[in-house]
């Protein structure tokens, strides 16, 4: 007889039997239906944060800081700098004449979550050009804030989870009371996790002179060597200039990198116990067949046959739980937000997005964990002496 059609025969036996083990089977199945649950969940985050960081990066748009400063926050800017800056050539400039930029405050500040617990939210001062400079930033309740008054714009991100933030209402920061005018939208990206009102007014509320950034409108993409290139060789000024698109991903590496070694840790640890689960029922629905088996190969099927089944009766299992395990993850977390600190200094509203990739990583994981658990008990299988097997020993 083909090999071939001693394994498809042992298998399709072997499968056949699956029903009359509910215990071992489902043991396999949960185990890893949970690994992948677990892994697609936090690999859904990784995959949010990156697109929520990036989707408002454009390689057209730049962003000035202090040298060293790995974060906005950290980033200080005198006044005169930021004149210098917007004097460097390639900006873009509107009808009036004036460049298309945002010289930009940053104040971290304390509200209440929506669970009552209280949480850093970033306050930004902003420059008059900056609906100009972002376009896609856009007003969706209320109206824009006037840069003289302590009157603010919530992003919808921050609205969702913060308490008190509708339009008309008044929130105290720091002391300072603040009306928030207007609600925007950014395409979903870490703006709308953000208070915004006019730089100035900020500088005067908690009392400061200087800046964290400033944000400018290229005249095109490739304007951006020569624009880096005058402010870097000017002595009198000690600058970091990147592209926006090149800052937010920087931003969001160092958080996505962390994310994925949890992902793979903690799932690796969860795939090990799912692994000596697997390991463990194999052996069993092994040695309950065992005069089974042994006969199959007094009739002639071969030993590869049967190590072969058994190692395809494991592996669709694992298949099963590694669909069973995406289905679920897909199912209970694909659109919906959680809360997270945000380079460590601000809370961001994640989406989970579990998309056809992550999906297929985690039942590509399923499958390993299903062939190292059945690794084993198809050598014995293939391996126990007829004897004995025969005997049921």
């Amino acid at each position: 007889m083909h090999v071939l059609k001693q394994i498809s025969a042992i298998t399709r036996m072997n499968l056949r039997s699956v029903p009359l083990r509910p215990g071992s089977s489902s043991v396999v199945v949960i185990g890893i239906a949970g690994v992948v649950g677990v892994l697609v969940s936090i690999l859904a985050m990784v995959t949010g944060l990156s697109q929520i960081m990036t989707s408002s990066g454009r390689a057209d748009r730049a962003i000035v800081m202090g040298t060293g400063s790995n974060f906005e926050i950290l980033s200080s800017l005198s006044r005169e700098a930021t004149r210098t800056i917007l004097d460097a050539p390639g900006i873009r400039r509107g009808k009036d004449a004036k460049p298309i930029a945002s010289t930009e405050a940053l104040a971290i500040v304390r509200a209440v979550l929506n669970d009552g617990n209280s949480a850093n939210v970033p306050l930004r001062g902003v420059g008059p050009a900056i609906f100009t400079l972002r376009p896609e930033l856009r007003i969706v309740e209320g109206r824009a804030f006037e840069p003289s008054l302590r009157e603010l714009m919530v992003g919808r991100s921050a609205q969702r989870q913060f308490q008190g933030m509708e339009v008309g209402s008044r929130i105290t920061l720091r002391g300072a009371d603040w009306t928030v005018v207007g609600v925007f939208e950014s395409k979903g990206d870490q703006h709308e996790a953000e208070l915004i009102t006019g730089a100035e007014t900020l500088q005067s509320a908690f009392r400061r002179n200087g800046f964290q950034s400033v944000t400018v409108q290229l005249e095109t993409a490739e304007s951006f060597s020569a624009f880096k290139a005058w402010l870097t060789d000017n002595p009198s000024l000690s600058l970091d200039v990147l592209r926006e698109s090149d800052y937010n991903q920087q931003q969001s590496q160092a958080f996505t990198q962390v994310l994925t070694v949890i992902a793979y840790v903690v799932g690796g640890i969860m795939a090990v116990g799912a692994a000596l689960g697997a390991l463990n029922s194999m052996y069993t629905a092994v040695s309950g067949r065992t005069v089974e088996i042994a006969t199959l190969r007094v009739l002639g099927f071969g030993p590869a046959a049967v190590a072969v089944s058994v190692f395809a009766e494991a592996l669709l299992l694992a298949l099963a739980g590694g669909v069973l395990g995406a289905c679920l993850a897909w199912l209970i977390f694909s659109g919906h937000m959680i809360s997270t600190n945000g380079a460590g200094v601000t809370q961001l509203a994640v989406p989970l997005i579990v998309g056809p990739r992550i999906i297929a990583l985690g039942i590509l994981w399923a499958c390993v964990i299903g062939m190292i658990g059945a690794s084993f008990p198809a050598i014995r299988a293939a391996r126990a002496p007829l004897a004995a097997a025969l005997r049921g020993n």
